[in-house]
């Protein structure tokens, strides 16, 4: 996919985990996860203010009141 085989992959992690250190990679790679799922979601559902900015926009529906519904 990105031309990076095995050995390159490997190379990525070792200097990752050099660099933030055995505790703080398992919270990175869960961050970024959730990102991940986060935009994947965000992409396919809409969101639920759109839906209400559209129910906004519509004007409402009022009877008009006839003159046999005045009392009298």
């Amino acid at each position: 996919m990105f031309g990076l085989g095995i050995q390159e992959l490997l190379i990525v992690l070792v200097i990752a985990l050099l660099f933030f250190g055995g505790k703080k990679l398992p919270e990175i790679a869960s961050g970024m996860g959730k990102a991940v799922r986060e935009f994947k979601r965000a992409t396919i559902e809409p969101e639920a203010t759109d839906i209400q900015a559209k129910q906004l926009t519509k004007p409402p529906e009022t009877e008009v009141p006839n003159a046999r519904d005045k009392p009298s």
